[in-house]
């Protein structure tokens, strides 16, 4: 990928207002569709797992696999992406995106089975991909001097408006209307984009793209990240005896173990492993890793918990989670000046332990911790009950005040880390490593929560006859999720007691991986030079 001080402008220069606001406005809706997707899809999941049942998959299994499958293309091409809009063109991938974005969501949004939604998401992640590295590097092309700055500064804020808006009107379409809605939403608003980018949008490439493209590499990524997320929960799900389960495993695995060889021997590959000499680059790239895998995660487990399991309805978990991003919309920019003056390290080690901390409030909640639903009928309110106030909103705000402490800092970190004329593939690759997390930390914590509800429903009903690793008994009793209807009372009741405890073995989890991340930024990052002296000369390792 050109850094932005290799891109062609000429073009952006003799651009009048009106185009350059019409501009803008198909960047950030088009980037914005790709991250509002994921948390609006969470909200869907248990309506998902009660409409579209499956003979293949448990209900949470199917549940991750939705979650997850958008994770594993979209990180896999990420880096690949940037390299295609930069040799053919970003207006033109960055249309090849919308149009592929918008087809994809129709298919979900239509989808007869979990397994073909499944598929879908998978194709949807790649679509996204597309669209992620071009937004902002359609504004560098276009827009010159202060006039950038307040452009970035725009696609930031409506990001940011996205983040705390975008779940709850997206619950409430799932609520009011269906699950389908969560998808279907995307339509008009990428219509609107594709027409913008076509009339409005000027072309741009990089100056130095060479056309030469890592498919291989991308491929390789895919099927380790996919081989062994999939392994995995598939055989914790069904037996890790199952051939299916095993296969994956080893193709998983011995992917993973070429991939960093690969790196070594291909001409053009797609993750420079001279990058990784930065001392910086290399930790703060395995703290991602661990911290962003745990964060996406909790968002994901929090959401089916507070719905299938609490009883709150998908507005109201949209406006309860709120306060889990609203300090990063509020003090990001002033940490990050903070962090540019103090340098990184104590806020990247801080701000993972308090967001462990917040965790750890979240692993005490009761099962009988009252929920709540928001909307027009009788039993709804628009003021939350006290539980939530007591059992939820304590840890959100902890939580949210310590991703706003490590956010910015992070980003720091990560591009004083290598040359500036590296600075676009070390921010593709660090955004990719973000995304790769989520399917296996998620792979991981599904072992946890399964094994723990399966085992206490298990010993909390010692009287009934249940096979607890029967597939038709797994079908209809999911962790964190509503019992089928014709499942006794006693199994019911257990199961409520079983997804509590499976959730707060979740949090625990979640949280000793928000711990790890603190100790490897702790003892890995080295601060930047004084202020006046050289943050990172060309090849230094840091």
């Amino acid at each position: 990928m050109s850094t932005p001080g290799g891109t062609l402008v000429a073009e952006a220069a003799a651009l009048t207002p009106a185009r350059k606001r019409w501009t803008l406005l198909a960047v950030i809706l088009g980037s914005g569709i790709v991250f509002l997707d994921t948390s609006v899809v969470n909200l869907a999941l248990p309506r998902i797992g009660d409409d579209l049942s499956s003979e293949l998959f448990g209900t949470l299994e199917a549940q991750s696999y939705v979650a997850n499958g958008y994770f594993v293309t979209l990180s896999a091409l990420l880096i690949l992406a940037g390299a295609l809009s930069d040799y053919f063109g970003r207006r033109r991938m960055f249309a090849i995106g919308l149009v592929g974005f918008a087809a994809t969501s129709l298919l979900c949004g239509t989808a007869p089975t979990i397994e073909f939604l499944i598929v879908c998401r998978t194709l949807q992640g790649a679509a996204g991909a597309l669209l992620v590295p071009g937004s902002l590097a359609i504004i560098t092309a276009t827009f010159q001097g202060e006039e950038q700055g307040r452009a970035f500064g725009l696609w930031a804020g409506a990001s940011a408006a996205t983040t705390i808006l975008g779940p709850f009107v997206g619950g409430l379409l799932v609520n009011t209307i269906s699950w389908r809605m969560a998808f279907l939403i995307n339509l008009p608003f990428l219509l609107i984009a594709y027409l913008a980018t076509v009339g409005f949008v000027p072309e741009s490439r990089g100056e130095q793209a060479t056309g030469r493209f890592d498919w291989l590499g991308s491929l390789v990524v895919a099927v380790a990240v996919a081989g062994l997320a999939f392994g995995t929960i598939r055989g914790q799900q069904h037996g890790w005896s199952e051939p299916i389960a095993m296969v994956s495993l080893v193709v998983g695995a011995v992917a993973a173990i070429a991939l960093p060889l690969l790196m070594t021997r291909r001409r053009d590959p797609l993750v420079p492993p001279g990058l990784f000499r930065s001392r910086n680059f290399t930790v703060t790239n395995i703290s991602t890793f661990v911290i962003y895998g745990a964060l996406y995660v909790t968002l994901t487990f929090l959401g089916i918990f507070m719905i299938g399991t609490l009883g709150y309805n998908e507005q109201a978990a949209g406006i309860a989670l709120v306060p889990s991003s609203l300090f990063l919309v509020l003090f990001s920019s002033r940490i990050g000046k903070l962090a540019a003056r103090f340098g990184p390290r104590l806020f990247m080690s801080l701000g993972p332990a308090i967001m462990a901390l917040g965790l750890l409030w979240l692993a005490r909640i009761p099962a009988d911790s009252q929920g709540w639903m928001l909307g027009g009928d009788r039993s709804a309110s628009i003021v939350p009950p006290a539980d939530y106030v007591t059992d939820l909103l304590p840890g959100l705000v902890v939580f949210g005040i310590g991703l706003s402490v490590m956010v910015a800092p992070l980003t720091t970190a990560l591009m004083t880390s290598v040359p500036a004329r590296n600075s676009g593939v070390a921010s593709a690759i660090n955004n990719a490593i973000s995304r790769v997390g989520s399917p296996l930390v998620n792979a991981v914590i599904f072992v946890a929560v399964a094994a723990s509800f399966y085992t206490t429903i298990g010993q909390q009903v010692p009287g009934v006859e249940i096979d607890t690793g029967s597939r038709a008994f797994r079908n209809a009793v999911a962790p964190l999720n509503q019992p089928s209807v014709d499942v006794s009372p006693e199994v019911r009741a257990a199961a409520e007691q079983a997804s509590t405890d499976a959730f707060h073995l979740a949090m625990l989890v979640a949280a000793g991986l928000l711990m790890a991340g603190a100790a490897v930024n702790g003892f890995g990052i080295r601060n930047p030079a004084a202020a006046g002296q050289p943050v990172a000369s060309e090849g230094q390792s840091r």
